[in-house]
C-alpha cells in the first residue's frame, strides 16, 4: 500500500514540476500536453495561488508551498495506512 501512495505522489509531483517549468517556455502551455497538465494540476494549485500572492508581482512561491503540502499529505497518508494495517 505504501508503494502505491509513493508512486502516485511521485507522478503528481513531477506533473506539477513540469507544469511549473513549462511557464518559462513561451506558448508551450497551449500544446496538448500543456493543456492536459493544466487541467490536472491547476485545480490543486489554485487555492495556493489565491492565498499566497506573488512576491513583487513576479515570483510565485505558491507552487513550492503546494509541493510541500503534497509531500506532507502523502507521507501523512502513509503513516495513517501503516498504523491501520501494521498496527
Amino acid at each position: 500500500m505504501e508503494s502505491i501512495v509513493l508512486l502516485l505522489y511521485q507522478i503528481y509531483f513531477y506533473m506539477v514540476l513540469v507544469y511549473i517549468l513549462m511557464s518559462w517556455v513561451p506558448n508551450i502551455r497551449e500544446s496538448f500536453i500543456g493543456e492536459l497538465l493544466g487541467k490536472l494540476v491547476e485545480p490543486y494549485l489554485a487555492p495556493f495561488r489565491r492565498f499566497i500572492p506573488p512576491l513583487m508581482g513576479m515570483i510565485d512561491f505558491s507552487p513550492i508551498i503546494a509541493l510541500f503540502v503534497l509531500r506532507l499529505a502523502a507521507f501523512g497518508l502513509i503513516s495513517v495506512l501503516n498504523y491501520i494495517f501494521v498496527g
